[in-house]
């Protein structure tokens, strides 16, 4: 029943493609040759001028999770008797998402190192739960408490109806649907539900490239992946009406889970300059494999769910390994350069999303694998100053069945702004904002007590700063 992560970046289901400040002034980074483009263009780095280059970055991130749900029994959550649609908002917030490229050329070769957050990121918070914890309670507690009540209405009402002439299966029938309108007028239910999820996983990237040809570069390296998620919230407090008199339910849940994991990512790379005019570069990172392991404490309730065989709560029990790996990317991307102080940027991304394993197979449950298109463009106005602007579009393929309010994601339109400050000829600034246009998404799921219809919304901004040195 628990909980989700906050993923507060751009890219793929578990990848973050914004790694540094110049990555959200100018997000179509495939095919550029700068230091800041060590992630997205590793290969490129091998035309920079002999020595050291180093970026150092900061970016801050505020994203928000609303899911608005229709539900026929939310109206009889005694808070808001009548009121079939709740809506349910999360706040996620990273202040501090720090990371570093650093490269060192010498003739043909140059050796690369990379910090970053590659995944996940930040915290989530939804202080009044989520809607699948509300209509799962409220489910079960008007599965059994309504049919007591229409079975003791219907005795008392079956002999009266006979005693007044009517006969028995019409005493039954009537006397049954009279119950129902009782009980559906004098059931509720309240419960207190929060919780919170935290997903970070940080990269160390390592690699070297060689310029097989003044203008044809290869690069080779390995980023090793260290995943860091915690999962706490509880449901407590739970009661439900007849008549207006509250009754304690003994199914209060109460979990707090640790994973940690590790997985290893091989890189390849490419980048041909073919004049001073055109690049073209491509790099392909293979699959991380990556197996979480659970500390978890749980209460009693929960421990006797988790036996029963409820299998979202399954996957938090203590000592479970949990299958999370990160899909294959391909990205290919181009830069032309009409005269030189303009650079235009366009590039494909590609995330092998439908081969890369989950925990309960739900990569099975997606129809197509995630793609991104990407376009951008800088000027060098003058000596001191670049302005860049490009535009990001990133296109997931789920099904509905993959979609909840436990774990969503939604397909959408990125803008980046920002510029470089050459503060002198070592020394450079990158200041960027990015904020994603969401296309929102609406599921219905048929349930026996009716449709359960969920509205999902998101919405997110990151800025940053960066310094890049060179000597």
């Amino acid at each position: 029943m628990l909980l989700t992560p906050a993923t507060v970046f751009a890219g793929g289901l578990l990848t973050n493609t914004n790694q540094n400040a110049a990555f959200l002034r100018q997000m179509s980074q495939d095919a550029i040759i700068d230091i800041t483009g060590l992630y997205c263009n590793p290969a490129g780095t091998a035309f920079l001028n002999k020595g050291w280059h180093l970026s150092v970055d900061w970016q801050i991130a505020t994203q928000s999770r609303n899911i608005t749900t229709t539900f026929p029994l939310f109206g009889f959550n005694a808070a808001a008797p009548g009121q079939t649609t709740r809506e349910f908002k999360g706040d996620a917030f990273a202040p501090v998402i720090p990371s570093f490229q650093l490269s060192y050329n010498h003739d043909k070769w140059s050796v690369s190192a990379a910090f970053a957050v590659c995944g996940g990121g930040g915290k989530c918070e939804f202080d009044k739960g989520l809607g699948s914890f509300e209509a799962l309670y409220g489910s079960t507690l008007y599965g059994s408490v309504v049919p007591t009540m229409v079975e003791a209405y219907a005795q008392a009402a079956v002999p009266q109806l006979i005693a007044a002439g009517m006969p028995y299966a019409d005493a039954v029938a009537k006397a049954t649907a009279d119950g129902l309108v009782y009980a559906n007028n004098n059931f509720g239910y309240s419960m207190d539900s929060y919780m919170k999820g935290r997903q970070y996983n940080f990269g160390l990237q390592l690699g070297a490239t060689y310029k097989a040809l003044d203008n044809l570069a290869f690069f080779g390296g390995l980023r090793v992946v260290y995943a860091n998620n915690n999962y706490n919230g509880y449901v407590r407090d739970v009661k439900y009406y007849v008549a207006g008199n509250p009754t304690s339910v003994p199914a209060d849940l109460t979990l707090d889970c640790d994973q940690t994991g590790w997985g290893v990512t091989p890189i390849l790379g490419v980048d041909w300059k073919i004049n001073e005019h055109w690049n073209l570069a491509a790099k392909y990172e293979f699959k991380t494999r990556m197996r979480l392991k659970n500390s978890t404490t749980m209460n009693a309730y929960a421990q006797a769910q988790v036996a029963a065989g409820n299998a979202t709560l399954a996957q938090f029990a203590d000592g479970e390994s949990v299958a999370n790996d990160i899909p294959g990317i391909l990205f290919v991307g181009g830069q032309y350069s009409p005269i030189k102080p303009v650079r235009i940027n366009a590039g494909f991304h590609y995330y092998f999303d439908k081969s890369a394993t989950t925990y309960g197979d739900k990569q099975d449950l997606i129809d197509k694998n995630t793609w991104e298109l990407t376009a951008g463009a800088e000027w060098d106005i003058c000596k001191w100053v670049t302005v860049s602007a490009s535009w990001q579009s990133t296109n997931y393929g789920l099904s509905d069945a993959y979609m909840n309010d436990l774990s969503f994601n939604l397909s959408s339109n990125a803008l980046g702004l920002g510029c470089r400050i050459n503060a002198c000829e070592r020394c450079s600034i990158d200041v960027g904002y990015m904020h994603n246009f969401y296309k929102d998404r609406t599921v219905t799921t048929p349930t026996a007590i009716g449709d359960k219809v969920d509205l999902y919304k998101r919405t997110n901004d990151v800025v940053g700063v960066g310094v890049n040195l060179n000597f």
